[in-house]
């Protein structure tokens, strides 16, 4: 029986330099609790579960959990993000979904406001995340978190200081210092940033990456997806590697505090 489930929208669309073989590698073989929707049915499965649906990326959508009963009721597939996969664990009575770079308050056409900030305050399922994705306004997002009552605190230290760049130096609610998931889970976003000497040095190949989401969004295709492939490209591949490892390391850090290891 599960007590978490992990996003699939990063694996989906997001690691574009990373092979199959090389994923299913190097993922942990005992977490086979990723999310996705396949015609319209919620499915968990292991890595090599999930690859072929992997296979299929580019007819594949976004699901977040606002367009959650849509994708159910119209058969539709797609990758859950952090909110979709919120709003499954709910339906599943699990206390805790698991993401990487998560969504915010930007300047992107579709999430001016991300849904992944409602659910955190809407939904009574906690999040356990790397960083809001640095071409976020990062201050402006942790402050609609505190605002609306969510408890956003730091695995290791009490500040905010970006995703894949050091973009960033906000405070956060404090620092976390359980072992285990509070009884009172909803509420509660749990950041386990990428090592700072591990992120990517350059942070003007941040505002390259903001320019190729910008003109994937106006040719009417997804931001996040084109913003990671430019970073992979101008990265050569790394920015995928850092990421894999992220949210390798988020699902393992989940399991512990869910009591699954």
């Amino acid at each position: 029986m599960h007590s978490f489930l992990i996003e699939s929208a990063l694996l989906t669309h997001g690691l574009v330099s990373i092979s199959n073989e090389e994923m299913l590698r190097r993922w942990p073989q005992e977490l086979d609790n990723i999310a996705w929707v396949d015609a319209g049915q919620v499915v968990i499965g292991s890595m090599a579960e999930f690859l072929p649906f992997r296979d299929r990326a580019s007819e594949l959508c976004r699901i977040s959990y606002d367009r959650l009963p849509t994708a159910l009721e119209e058969g539709l597939s797609g990758a859950l993000t952090a909110s979709g996969t919120m709003a499954v664990c709910q339906q599943m009575g699990l206390p805790l979904a698991v993401t990487c770079g998560m969504g915010g308050i930007g300047e992107i056409h579709s999430e001016a406001l991300c849904p992944d900030l409602p659910a955190l305050r809407d939904i009574p399922v906690a999040l356990l995340s790397t960083s809001p994705k640095d071409m976020l306004d990062i201050p402006a997002t942790i402050q609609w978190l505190t605002d609306s009552g969510v408890r956003v605190l730091g695995i290791g230290g009490d500040r905010c200081t970006g995703y894949l760049f050091q973009s960033a130096d906000v405070p956060l609610s404090g620092t976390w210092s359980s072992e285990t998931l509070p009884r009172e889970h909803g509420r509660l976003l749990l950041l386990h940033p990428i090592p700072a000497h591990k992120r990517v040095g350059d942070l003007s190949l941040l505002a390259e990456g903001i320019a190729a989401g910008k003109q994937a969004e106006a040719e009417g295709r997804e931001y996040h997806p084109a913003a990671n492939a430019a970073f992979d490209r101008l990265t050569d591949g790394y920015s995928s590697q850092i990421q894999f490892e992220s949210i390798c390391a988020n699902a393992l850090l989940a399991a512990q505090l869910t009591g699954e290891r």
